[in-house]
């Protein structure tokens, strides 16, 4: 592990190191880190001057854009928390995380004000909204300030101590077994993510780190913080473009890439280009997930990739809790092995060790201090139930083999991920309850051993309901993440039951698509379908 480290100090050194060094370039926009510290102590300013203090929580709904970077950096500064929503949020998805954290402030592009609006009254401790360009639409209760206006004049270090120890994230769980929580990072929790991203990745003060994830997301976020400590370039694009990909490969100079999910087969499957041609061998290593053997391969042999490969296994409580290294070989199927931050063991349902080889719960606790989360945000109950027998229980089953290599086997909860993207069946559930024709309702995947999950809907429709399967998803599509809308819904006169009344999903995901299942693939609203939240494929 790294010297324990916050925000501040990583930029305060980073900006004497090397302060006309290229840290940030959104496209061509570039800001050195001088640039960043400057601009980020005139930013935490004016975020003081509107009341922004330490400990405050404050939430952004905002594209990718050096604004969000700098926004992260001055609340840093100040010792606020940062709590990050995924743009594509909208409804009850919305409310919850701006309610459950309790921000005073929010910031958010002009394109998103209107989902505020819509839960205004669902957000009791929301006082100010700071909008990045013109408003069509203001809040009735919320004062409006331009994000541009709040930068102060006085670009002088801010005064105030920041501990490593302090809290500067809030990021959400998908909440698969109830509302989704918010996990509180601290300053040296990313901080040592970032040291554990270059250490796997081999980043060098040379290379120009390239990606088009949203910042919104934990990857980016520690790749951000990454290159801010061994000063590399970081090329951030608006979001994932086929048609663009290879063009701003070359533009940018990267070297090294971090794209996820579809994203890898899109490029490993697209025709040759003139740009691909010319950036044969520039791209020294590519990561993300999933990231198959066969596909890393592919990358190799037609784009001169020198290295590829997944990161290994980890999640938001604690970050990556096994490591694959890229230029060493690991088996296939295999995240990775343990390395010194973290103890990790596999144990069975009453919290025994069990010897290699055999199937059982992740449990994992730190080696170091504030590496892995600081608990869930106001929810001392649930951080209580996830940490017994001085472990961190993951909720995930997996394995080790003879020689320390990690395999992930399954999740013991209710979960969906479709498109790259972590989805909560209990919100998507509140959901589809406001609907007046559902009486009751399920949401859980269907698995296909070929390709990702997708996500149905089982309802069971209220006495003299009119609506179709098509109608309910078409209402859905205003109401929820593009990634999040079903691609099947079934209509069931009961839903099957254990002896307390709790919902038997593993039962529904068994029986998978039945012949009374509608699929969207095959109705005329397909072209919605494409769940590819932040790609453009052209």
């Amino acid at each position: 592990m790294a010297k324990a480290q916050s925000i501040p100090q990583a930029i305060r050194r980073a900006a004497k190191s090397w302060p006309e060094k290229t840290w940030l370039d959104f496209s061509g926009e570039r800001l050195t880190f001088r640039e960043v510290d400057l601009a980020t102590n005139r930013l935490a300013r004016g975020l003081a001057a509107q009341g922004v203090a330490k400990g405050d929580r404050v939430c952004s709904m905002l594209d990718n854009h050096p604004d969000l970077v700098l926004l992260w950096i001055a609340l840093a500064k100040l010792g606020a928390i940062s709590v990050p929503i995924n743009t594509a949020f909208r409804g009850e998805f919305l409310r919850h995380q701006v309610a459950d954290s309790g921000a005073a402030v929010i910031v958010s592009d002009a394109d998103f004000i209107e989902r505020f609006v819509a839960v205004e009254d669902g957000i009791p401790e929301a006082r100010l909204l700071i909008h990045r360009g013109n408003i069509m639409i203001a809040p009735s209760r919320l004062q409006s300030v331009l994000f541009v206006s709040l930068y102060s004049d006085d670009d002088a270090p801010i005064d105030n101590e920041v501990a490593p120890s302090d809290l500067t994230l809030l990021l959400y769980t998908s909440g698969t077994t109830g509302p989704s929580k918010g996990c509180m990072v601290s300053h040296n929790y990313i901080c040592n993510m970032g040291w554990q991203s270059n250490r796997h990745i081999g980043i060098t003060h040379d290379d120009v780190y390239w990606t088009p994830c949203p910042l919104f997301h934990m990857g980016a976020a520690g790749g951000t913080i990454g290159t801010l400590q061994t000063g590399t370039t970081m090329s951030i694009y608006p979001r994932f473009s086929l048609s663009g990909f290879w063009p701003e490969i070359e533009r940018s100079g990267a070297t090294v890439v971090m794209i996820l999910s579809s994203m890898l087969n899109f490029v490993a499957d697209a025709p040759d280009s003139e740009a691909s041609k010319r950036c044969y061998g520039q791209i020294r290593t590519i990561h993300g997930v999933p990231f198959s053997t066969s596909l890393q391969a592919r990358w190799k042999e037609r784009f001169g990739v020198r290295n590829a490969g997944a990161v290994g296994y980890g999640m938001t409580e604690v970050c990556s809790i096994t490591l694959t290294k890229l230029d060493e070989p690991a088996p296939p199927g295999a995240s990775g092995q343990r390395f010194e931050d973290f103890d990790v063991e596999v144990v069975d349902d009453v919290d025994r060790v069990l010897p290699q080889g055999e199937v059982g719960e992740v449990v994992v606790r730190p080696r170091n201090p504030d590496v892995m989360y600081q608990g869930y945000w106001r929810r001392p109950e649930a951080t209580i139930e996830t940490h017994r027998n001085l472990w961190f229980h993951t909720g995930d089953i997996g394995r080790f083999d003879k020689n320390g290599f990690f395999y992930f086997v399954d999740r013991k909860k209710d979960y969906l991920r479709r498109g790259g993207e972590n989805i909560s069946s209990y919100e998507m559930e509140v959901a589809f309850r406001a609907h007046p024709d559902i009486e009751d309702v399920a949401v859980h995947a269907v698995r296909f051993q070929s390709a990702e999950d997708e996500v149905k809907v089982t309802a069971i429709l209220r006495s003299g309901a009119s609506v179709s399967a098509e109608m309910l998803c078409r209402w859905s599509i205003e109401r929820l993440p593009a990634f999040a809308v079903p691609r099947y819904i079934e209509f069931r006169a009961f839903l099957p039951r254990n002896g307390v009344g709790r919902v038997l999903k593993y039962q529904l995901r068994d029986e998978g698509v039945t012949k009374a299942t509608w699929d969207r693939n095959q109705s005329e609203l397909r072209p919605v379908s494409k769940h590819r939240p932040k790609t453009e494929a052209k």
